[in-house]
């Protein structure tokens, strides 16, 4: 029998990794927020994998009381990702997968375009998610890696932000309020190219997006989360020194 995978997060993004891996023959360990992990890290301390499913906002108090024996075979799979999000914790070289396709209480997961994964268990995450009909693609580098992690945050800061103005759908945005999106997207890389240190292609980053946006043209702008990622864009901001006129006038509107 394989080795248990654990799994800390079990709302829909964690049941869909959950029902791949339970297709693969791994016993899966539910982490709730209820239960000690280092209780559960003491009945299971050599797992397959461990797989942190939870919200961007839980993502580094989760970081903090990851149990030692578990740190070298982490999954990580939330939006706003960057390398310093583990760094900063002693996390070295997760598995780290885009997740490119969205699952709601109720229905089906919706593919996007193919996820991207890096990592050691990329491999297995991959198999496990391609069986259930979830295309994943493996990257090749870090530096592949960290492209597909800010393309994934262009998209969804851009939509979000753009989206407290505009409305709509992503087509429509484009299509549109096309100076909006170019000059949130311009503000969103501003951000990323401070949190990821480095000079990014802007050019293929679009393009990117673009594709995206063809994979589901009538994905909705503004989800739920919009104010509270425009919010902690603009803290970002402030502490980087970053102008961000767009997201600034879009905020003067919204609050």
């Amino acid at each position: 029998m394989h080795k248990p995978v654990i799994l800390i997060g079990v709302g829909e993004m964690g049941g869909v990794f959950a029902r791949a891996l339970l297709k693969l023959g791994y016993p899966v360990v539910p982490v709730t927020r209820s239960m000690d992990m280092a209780t559960v890290a003491e009945e299971f301390p050599d797992p397959e994998t461990v797989i942190l499913a939870v919200a961007e906002k839980d993502l580094h108090p989760s970081f903090e009381i990851i149990p030692a024996s578990w740190r070298d075979r982490m999954v990580l799979l939330q939006n706003e990702l960057l390398p310093r999000d583990w760094q900063q914790h002693g996390l070295i070289n997760p598995t780290v997968i885009s997740v490119w396709f969205e699952k709601k209480k109720g229905m089906d997961a919706k593919v996007v375009i193919d996820s991207p994964v890096f990592g050691p268990h990329a491999r297995l995450i991959q198999k496990a998610l391609n069986d259930i009909d979830l295309p994943v693609t493996v990257v090749g580098s870090e530096d592949a890696l960290l492209f597909e992690l800010v393309l994934k945050n262009l998209y969804i800061l851009t939509t979000n932000i753009a989206g407290l103005e505009a409305g709509g759908d992503v087509r429509e945005l484009w299509l549109n309020h096309n100076d909006l999106a170019c000059e949130v997207a311009g503000d969103v890389l501003d951000i990323q190219e401070y949190l990821s240190g480095q000079k990014l292609d802007r050019h293929a980053l679009i393009e990117g997006m673009l594709r995206a946006f063809d994979g589901d043209p009538n994905h909705g702008c503004m989800g739920r989360s919009a104010p509270a990622r425009l919010a902690r864009a603009l803290a970002i901001a402030d502490e980087a020194g970053l102008e961000v006129p767009s997201l600034r006038r879009i905020n003067a509107k919204v609050i």
